[in-house]
């Protein structure tokens, strides 16, 4: 190739380069960030924004805590959270109300009918524009961040935790604007608009905006896990996780419109048992996650990479949890990070092992294989003692686990 190819070569591919990335991507995020908080500020007020602000924040750790509790077994970079959090909240929101706003007035217009241009955007509009704007992080993070993003349980916490930032804002500006009424109106107390609106949005359904884009999340959780030759089913099934979506939403939005106990009907007979549901799906596929290490491992071990038990050690969340506490009390806190490092590096191997025993290992599989058998070997002073421990305490006297009692094997795998 010539020297003029070379350089036209590296021109055209300048953006993919990471500082251009994270600043081009800062900078969106914090310019949607300060337009929102003008718009959400001028929409409620100075002191009710702030009142929003102190009681829309109040279910954010909950719901935040619940999606990382859930990623535990193979928990992805926290790089990952705040950049979909921040989406979420600033991005998605900016859209959602720049787009819903003026599609309602351009229906009122049309029509007329400002009452049907209310209804037909709470229940057509806004799912189909905050689904999508929420979408989008996913998407992001699936194309970009492919590596952490490997099954349902990586699109359920990505998808959930996007959600969580666009309700924190929306609940901004819907409490916001509930204690402005309220001054207008000197309404206080559990009969205000205030408290009933903080009623049904943060303690009745924290859950909903999480639980309609998780649909979406789990679409691309599930191409994830398809093999690269499958394109089409790698394209349908995030679009279908997005229509069903957006269909939830739609549902929760026109409950209302269904009479007077249609709200807490759609609540009782529909949200409640899809949560239930979903739930138990994302538990399910975390106790999926651990069998899978337990299941992939063993040969490492074989090989001499890992000692006898710590496969099944480290396919227990209690084992796990027992030996980052051991290092921690014996070796301080770089011992029990070393550990929990080390938990995390053998997780996904085993996660590399099994996508390539099923065809959907990529060309660096060899490569990716070695840096984490090397990022393993290189912590496993602190890591296997602790192990162990973990091992004599999780498991009865009489051990299932082949080869267990046997020493930790002293030689070193990288020798020839």
């Amino acid at each position: 190739m010539t020297a003029g190819g070379t350089g036209a070569r590296r021109h055209a591919h300048w953006w993919q380069r990471k500082w251009v990335r994270y600043a081009a991507l800062t900078t969106l995020l914090t310019l949607s960030g300060l337009v929102i908080l003008a718009l959400v500020r001028k929409q409620t007020g100075t002191e009710g924004f702030l009142v929003g602000l102190g009681l829309a924040v109040l279910p954010v750790p909950l719901l935040v805590a619940a999606f990382r509790w859930l990623d535990r077994v193979d928990p992805g970079p926290w790089r990952n959270l705040l950049f979909s959090f921040a989406w979420g909240a600033c991005a998605a929101a900016l859209i959602a109300i720049v787009a819903n706003s003026f599609a309602t007035q351009w229906i009122a217009t049309a029509t007329a009918d400002p009452s049907h241009a209310d209804t037909l955007g709470a229940t057509v509009i806004a799912p189909i524009v905050e689904e999508s704007a929420k979408a989008a992080a996913v998407l992001l993070v699936f194309l970009f961040r492919r590596g952490d993003f490997t099954g349902i349980v990586d699109g359920v916490v990505i998808a959930g935790v996007t959600a969580t930032g666009f309700a924190f804002t929306e609940n901004i500006l819907y409490l916001g604007t509930a204690f402005g009424t309220d001054q207008l109106t000197g309404d206080t107390g559990i009969f205000s608009v205030t408290a009933a609106t903080f009623f049904v949005r943060v303690i009745m359904s924290p859950f909903a905006h999480p639980l309609f884009t998780v649909l979406t999340g789990i679409g691309f959780g599930v191409a994830a896990l398809s093999a690269d030759r499958q394109q089409v089913r790698r394209v349908l099934l995030p679009i279908t996780g997005l229509l069903l979506a957006m269909g939830m939403h739609a549902m929760w939005n026109g409950s209302s419109t269904f009479g007077e106990y249609g709200f807490f009907a759609v609540y009782g007979a529909f949200m409640v048992p899809a949560f239930g549901l979903l739930t138990w799906l994302a538990i399910w596929t975390r106790q999926r996650e651990l069998g899978t290490v337990r299941t992939e491992l063993p040969s490492y071990a074989v090989a001499g990479w890992l000692a006898a038990p710590e496969p099944y050690v480290l396919g227990s969340m209690k084992a796990r949890r027992l030996a980052r506490q051991y290092a921690t009390r014996h070796g301080g806190r770089d011992a029990g990070r070393a550990v929990a490092e080390y938990e995390a590096y053998a997780t996904s191997l085993a996660f590399l092992r099994h996508r390539g025993r099923r065809g959907r290992a990529g060309a660096d599989f060899a490569v990716r294989e070695r840096e984490l058998l090397h990022e393993l070997w290189a912590r496993r002073e602190p890591a296997r003692p602790a192990l162990e421990y973990a091992a004599r305490a999780t498991t009865p006297a009489r051990s299932p686990w082949p080869g267990y009692g046997y020493p930790y094997p002293t030689y070193n795998p990288y020798r020839s």
